[in-house]
């Protein structure tokens, strides 16, 4: 996946991805008021596989899964962060939302075309033309986002006639 760059700072907040004052609205409402204190272009402008590049705790806060959902709701093709709030990153691979570690994310500029190979771990910067190698999902992980997150790889586990029990395996 390719797409634009977004560039965030340090610790922003799951609030900042789901609006409070939008959690009795629709999760299209909700996310379409994504990161706008923060950038009040983002959710407006992001276009399907664009790119969230961010530094330090990205997704701190509260539990909400609705943070990932307003991710995924706006088609952001990967998230590229030096670190995850733990909740964070399992919900946002959950809604099927790829995120990296990427030590590197101060190297990428807003604007930049990045490419992302999850699988292989690998980022490009298009703009730039660096390349740069991270850990990569896990096959495990990778199989469920692109069934589009955890309840789709459920489904089509299930309807393959696979039970809980195969499922753990």
């Amino acid at each position: 996946m390719s797409g634009k760059a977004w560039i965030f700072g340090d610790e922003i907040n799951s609030d900042l991805l789901a609006p409070g004052l939008y959690m009795k609205s629709s999760n299209e409402i909700m996310a379409s008021h994504c990161l706008e204190s923060v950038d009040a272009a983002f959710a407006k402008s992001v276009q399907p596989g664009d790119v969230i590049v961010a530094g330090h705790n990205f997704g701190v806060g509260s539990a909400r899964e609705q943070a990932a959902l307003s991710l995924q709701i706006l088609k952001v093709g990967a998230v590229l962060a030096e670190s995850f709030a733990r909740i964070f990153y399992r919900n946002a691979l959950n809604f099927g939302v790829p995120c990296l570690f990427f030590p590197q994310y101060k190297e990428i500029s807003a604007g930049d075309k990045v490419g992302v190979d999850a699988v292989a771990g690998k980022i490009q910067n298009f703009s730039t033309g660096k390349s740069y190698m991270v850990d990569p999902i896990p096959a495990h992980l990778m199989e469920m986002i692109t069934d589009g997150g955890l309840i789709p790889h459920l489904k089509k586990k299930m309807a393959k006639g696979h039970t809980a029990q195969g499922l753990q395996q």
